[in-house]
């Protein structure tokens, strides 16, 4: 099958456009024909050998793919060949199959592409989980979203607004701050001309933010301490400045602050840590409720770019360049 292949961490340089065997078939999995495949800033950390989710090398890159089931492990019982499938999986996702655990594997609805199925096992599922689950993001209170043209970004605007936010978010361009209103942002701030902790606070009548959903990192993150409410709660989503902050507790204690960790992996059972059946229960439900938002449409899953397979580099190049608007899917051959 053709796959991209990382064979050395490093640069998108580094990664080869190959014909290679198809990964081979464990218990409790699913064989699925890919028909797209999502490219995220966490690839690129990946591949650099920089994310906490480090396969082991040579391996195909990749995290949430749809696609159609072709091949069952004889456990697995509550799916069938030619279910139409959206799945979360730890890596081997850029190419023309792969191999996802039954339990990460779920039916998408026929109103849904595959290519805009790609935001739910994933990008839907970790931001509503760490909205609702981990910040308790509550109805009214006013959440701040950085780096909000991003994929995640874009889909934690549509989540606050689903549970009963105010939406702030910033983003850096026209295009940006048009798309993230769209998406349903009460207001957007160009950081690049305006001072967001200042516009913040004259949006709040100087409370400022009850929940921060920060991709960004680095002075971002340190502005953001200081323009979040009393009791709020502070997420280092991730950090594609570069820089990683480092968080000063007497901020946290004066402010009643917490900050709010979240690792989906923890919840697909990825690395060490084996999802137990009550977690298996509450990520179903959970993204059963996801695909109900959708259908209710109060969700609007899209996204902006496709590009083949082989076109890889180029996708990866607009996010490393910080262009890209929103999810680009990757569509590999057929």
């Amino acid at each position: 099958m053709h796959a991209v292949v990382c064979r050395e961490y490093g640069p998108i340089d580094r990664l080869k456009y190959e014909n290679i065997a198809p990964p081979p078939m464990v218990p409790g999995s699913v064989r699925i024909a890919v028909e797209a495949a999502g490219i995220a800033f966490a690839h690129l950390l990946m591949v650099a050998g920089k994310h906490q989710n480090k396969p082991p090398l040579p391996f195909v890159p990749g995290t949430d793919i749809a696609g159609t089931v072709i091949e069952l492990a004889p456990d697995v019982e509550h799916l069938t060949i030619g279910d139409r499938v959206v799945a979360a999986i730890p890596s081997g996702g850029w190419g023309q199959e792969a191999i996802a655990p039954a339990g990460n594997a779920f039916r998408m609805p026929d109103s849904l592409s595959f290519p805009a199925a790609l935001q739910f096992p994933g990008g839907y599922a970790t931001v509503y989980a760490t909205l609702a689950w981990r910040a308790a993001l509550k109805p009214g209170e006013v959440l701040l979203v950085h780096g909000a043209g991003g994929g995640h970004g874009l889909l934690a605007v549509e989540v606050g607004k689903a549970l009963g936010a105010t939406v702030i978010a910033t983003a850096g361009s026209p295009e940006k701050l048009a798309t993230v209103k769209r998406r349903g942002a009460d207001h957007a701030i160009n950081y690049r001309e305006q001072d967001f902790r200042a516009a913040v606070q004259a949006l709040t009548d100087g409370r400022g933010a009850d929940v921060i959903f920060d991709p960004v990192g680095g002075d971002v993150f340190d502005l953001s301490l200081r323009a979040i409410a009393p009791e709020g709660r502070i997420i280092p989503y991730g950090f594609a400045s570069g820089r990683i902050p480092q968080i000063p507790a007497n901020i946290v204690l004066v402010k009643n602050l917490t900050v709010v960790g979240i690792y989906w992996g923890y919840y697909m059972g990825w690395g060490k840590t084996a999802a137990n059946p009550e977690t298996r229960r509450k990520v179903r439900a959970l993204i059963d409720d996801l695909f109900s938002l959708c259908t209710a449409g109060k969700l609007a899953p899209e996204i902006s770019e496709t590009f083949p397979l082989a076109q890889y580099a180029t996708a990866l190049g607009l996010i490393e360049r910080r262009e890209a608007i929103g999810k680009i899917a990757l569509i590999p051959p057929r």
